[in-house]
């Protein structure tokens, strides 16, 4: 119930006060959400024990990691739609919304597989190795194709405006009816989500068993994503090595998961249906692997600009005026060196 009520308080103060959020402000919610998060951390510690504490601070820094993999696609799919700033947060809080409820009706089918069918976990854990390779040796181009093709698929077949109007998803022009470009952002963002949800309940599920864990790890992971954009728009693109790490903590959780089915093995025709005697990997392992993983992709890929010399924008949008000039003049300005450096380079 708490979880739902600051949800939908997020909700009531995006349709109150839309407008871009500055920096700080974005800094500020990001930290309260990831205080909060924290805190229910240290009640599972206090009310269920050690193993489920450390199973919700595994599973919320696993979904954290596909949620800002998630997040990058959002930014994709704006920057790709040209969606105006003052519509975003409005448009990332129906992705926010639609996640949530495309994660929590996986988390019962997953739940309920898992309740029936313990060779389950042999079919999670395949599936988050090919999704880790995926990852790891598929580039952003993937994505930009994918949003084209769809694109394309639409407008043949739908009539499409090139202007918004506001949030609504059908217009009028000259008597005609016209759909918007809305409807394919909200489209590419819903399927986006679907996507990411078939990633995320296998992995968090690698984790822990809980039904419970696995959705408020979710919640919590998806709280602050609004903001979080806001904050690491620009910034998202630049972890090149960000993917790796997610890739290598997916392979890792599909690593433990066969681990598991084969430890809890009924299937006949391995081992004659009996329990296969392998070592299986502990929740507190799996929280440093995930740790360092996290860390090492994050402080390689900061390296990695600074050695390059990058330029990095305080934000991605800015609020408006004179700041969005200086941004848009520091960005244009660090886009002429840096071709300029390439054109050296030849």
């Amino acid at each position: 119930m708490v979880l739902s009520a600051i949800l939908i308080a997020d909700l009531l103060l995006v349709i109150k006060r839309p407008h871009v959020p500055s920096p700080k402000e974005s800094g500020l919610w990001v930290g309260f959400y990831v205080t909060l998060a924290l805190i229910f951390a240290g009640l599972m510690f206090l009310i269920a024990g050690a193993d489920a504490g450390g199973e919700f601070v595994a599973g919320w820094l696993t979904e954290y990691s596909l949620s800002i993999d998630n997040l990058f696609v959002f930014v994709l799919i704006m920057a790709q739609f040209s969606v105006p700033r003052r519509m975003q947060q409005r448009v990332l809080m129906i992705g926010i919304i639609l996640a949530l409820l495309f994660r929590g009706i996986f988390i019962l089918l997953g739940a309920a597989l898992i309740a029936n069918f313990s060779w389950v976990f042999y079919i999670f854990g395949a599936f988050l190795l090919v999704t880790a390779a995926q990852q790891a040796f598929s580039g952003r181009e993937d994505d930009e194709e994918r949003e084209s093709k769809l694109i394309g698929f639409l407008r043949k077949r739908i009539p499409i405006t090139d202007e918004y109007d506001g949030m609504k998803m059908r217009t009028r022009i000259d008597g005609k009816v016209f759909f918007t470009p809305l409807l394919i952002v909200l489209i590419a963002i819903g399927t986006t989500d679907v996507i990411f949800a078939l990633d995320s309940i296998p992995a968090i599920f690698g984790i822990t068993q809980s039904p419970f864990i696995v959705f408020t790890a979710n919640v919590f992971a998806l709280m602050g994503l609004r903001q979080l954009y806001f904050l690491l728009g620009h910034l998202v693109d630049k972890l090149e090595y960000l993917k790796y790490g997610i890739a290598f903590i997916l392979a890792f959780i599909g690593v433990k998961l066969v681990l598991h089915a084969l430890h809890e093995n009924e299937l006949p025709f391995i081992n004659g249906g009996e329990h296969v005697p392998v070592p299986e990997i502990d929740t507190w392992t799996s929280l440093i692997v995930i740790l360092v993983a996290m860390a090492v992709a994050v402080v390689l890929s900061l390296l990695k600009i600074r050695r390059e010399g990058r330029y990095l924008p305080t934000a991605i949008i800015g609020g408006g005026g004179d700041d969005d000039k200086e941004v848009a003049a520091a960005a244009t300005a660090a886009a002429e060196v840096e071709s300029t450096e390439t054109r050296s380079e030849r």
